[in-house]
């Protein structure tokens, strides 16, 4: 009779061996996405801050949904041709005339809203221009009323989208001037070309949910929204160059 101990042993024995295999090696990470060129830059107030003259929704909707399409295309149709890789908004903006229409017309995209929305403040800091700008205002246009009537005309006779600007020539002198869909003044294609220190949107985007058809109505209100102060700041530097 064989030991219970010594068949217990033999079982063991005759059991099939487990292979020791090494953890499975953890996949490798994927490279991280590169940076985008362009981003979509955070609004330097509230999106209610411009009531009433801009509404919150309209606000949100050109901020978060317009200008964002505006950065998303635009790294799209840079990403796309080499030639264009490591060039700066301003480069882009500078040779507008000689790129795809992707690519001009979402560069202007986003340089005119970036600069849009810094142009604007709460209206309790809207503030007034400066005594330079105040006196270069009314040797070219007669007084502060008569270039806002100047800056509405030019604005309400933009046929469709475009802007309408206040610039610094070349020779120093200021303009009013506007431009088609998204281009603007520091373009090649430009018909009147200079610095731009003051600039709003007549895209309907920009004031349809308030205003409706009424672009007259939306460009009377926006004076209490502009901030002079940042105008005043780009006259300056505008005037140094």
């Amino acid at each position: 009779m064989i030991h219970p101990l010594l068949s217990a042993l033999a079982l063991g024995m005759a059991a099939p061996l487990v292979a020791q295999t090494a953890p499975a090696a953890a996949p490798a990470a994927a490279p991280a996405p590169a940076p985008a060129a362009f981003t979509l830059p955070a609004l330097p107030y509230a999106p209610d801050a411009l009531e009433p003259a801009i509404d919150a929704q309209t606000m949100t909707i050109h901020h978060g949904k317009h200008h964002q399409a505006y950065v998303d295309n635009l790294n799209k149709a840079v990403a796309a041709d080499a030639a264009l890789k490591g060039m700066t908004l301003e480069q882009l903006v500078a040779k507008a005339g000689t790129l795809p229409a992707a690519v001009r017309n979402n560069a202007g995209g986003h340089w005119n809203h970036g600069f849009f929305w810094k142009t604007m403040a709460p209206p309790a800091q809207a503030g007034t221009a400066s005594p330079a700008l105040a006196k270069a205002i009314t040797a070219q246009f007669g007084s502060m009323d008569q270039f806002k009537a100047a800056f509405k005309a030019a604005g309400t006779a933009r046929f469709g989208s475009g802007w309408v600007w206040l610039i610094v020539k070349p020779d120093g002198k200021l303009a009013i001037t506007s431009t088609p869909n998204q281009d603007n003044p520091l373009m090649d294609v430009a018909e009147d070309k200079g610095l731009p220190i003051l600039g709003n949107d007549m895209w309907e985007h920009a004031y349809y949910l308030k205003y409706q058809n009424r672009r007259a109505d939306y460009l009377d209100g926006w004076w209490q929204v502009v901030n002079w102060g940042e105008v005043s700041r780009r006259f300056a530097a505008a005037s140094k160059r």
